[in-house]
């Protein structure tokens, strides 16, 4: 019999920008651990360099999820700890990270969260809109035609609701929302924690005028107000 206990997958926050924004535990964690599993390694490095962290690093994404998480689960099963990390911000939203932690849940392998830094939270504690209850929604659909069925889907949420969205699609988006949701107040928070970090609030067409006007570039959080009327100070 195989005495052997599994070790820990720690799920761990990094910065999403500025590289101070890392916890104690945090980087004490990918110190310690044995291996860890980085979306991008040679974004993770610059990190690693910052906090002098030599821990092995090995690349977990998208396009190895489903090979490469049977190897770090095996590597778990025989004792090994390992620290999973995305590019920036918390791992498992919006990123690979949630297959392998489901694969562990369903192995038995302990799982421990290292809580931090995520882009959604950041961008809707300045952005003037409510925070009492909220919809993330991550990445809508690429295609104009799933993405207007999803906003259709989404029209009556009162709720503040929360997307990603990558600077090449913002604008189109932005229409989107407008012919689909009428002019309510929006907030687009762009790199957040950078040296360029852009927090732009207004009605829907007073963004899209602004984002007209320039080429967008950067992380992208967009924040919409809910269907439910709210009195406004802007």
């Amino acid at each position: 019999m195989d005495d052997t206990k599994p070790g820990f997958l720690y799920i761990v926050s990094t910065p999403i920008g500025h590289l101070e924004d890392i916890t104690l535990r945090a980087v004490r964690v990918l110190k310690e651990v044995h291996l860890v599993a980085a979306e991008d390694t040679r974004h993770t490095q610059k990190l690693f360099n910052h906090y002098q962290i030599h821990t092995p690093l090995t690349s977990y994404h998208d396009h190895n999820k489903e090979e490469k998480t049977e190897v770090l689960v095996q590597r778990l099963k025989e004792g090994h700890s390992i620290a999973l990390v995305t590019d920036a911000g918390t791992p498992g939203v919006s990123d690979p990270g949630y297959y392998l932690i489901n694969r562990c849940i369903q192995a038995g392998i302990p799982l421990s969260p290292v809580p931090g830094p995520s882009a959604f939270l950041a961008a809707l504690t300045v952005s003037g809109l409510p925070t009492d209850a909220f919809l993330f929604e991550g990445f809508l659909p690429k295609k104009r035609s799933g993405r207007l069925k999803h906003l259709q889907a989404l029209k009556d949420e009162p709720r503040t609701i929360i997307f990603y969205e990558s600077p090449h699609r913002l604008v189109r988006c932005l229409h989107d929302l407008y012919e689909t949701w009428g002019d309510r107040r929006a907030v687009v928070a762009r790199e957040l924690t950078k040296m360029f970090e852009e927090i732009i609030r207004g009605r829907l067409s007073q963004i899209i005028a602004k984002m007209e006007s320039g080429s967008v570039r950067g992380e992208i959080t967009l924040i919409i107000e809910g269907c439910r009327p709210l009195s406004s100070m802007w």
